[in-house]
């Protein structure tokens, strides 16, 4: 079976694509602050999740927002070794 698409490496990401995941809504019933800044964590590139950051906490959404099992974002960024730079963004926006 063949892949449908291809990874694309180095995307260059413009603001408003950025800006675009504060519309990205759980169909699950997952907290939506929890949900779209899980979503920017799993896509961009730590450059862009901290443009995203910027844009998520001016519209004075939660950055502590948790999942349906009780964990947040910065809970499942410092789980993974190469997540060192998102940990240091949530930090700074406030992430506890």
């Amino acid at each position: 079976m063949r892949k449908d698409k291809e990874k694309v490496l180095d995307e260059v990401w413009t603001e408003d694509h950025v800006r675009s995941f504060l519309r990205v809504r759980s169909y699950d019933g997952t907290d939506e602050n929890f949900h779209m800044l899980l979503k920017a964590y799993q896509s961009m590139r730590p450059e862009d999740f901290e443009l995203f950051v910027g844009f998520f906490i001016a519209e004075k959404r939660d950055i502590n927002a948790t999942g349906r099992d009780g964990r947040s974002v910065l809970d499942i960024v410092k789980t993974h070794r190469h997540g060192v730079e998102y940990l240091e963004i949530l930090v700074a926006a406030g992430a506890v």
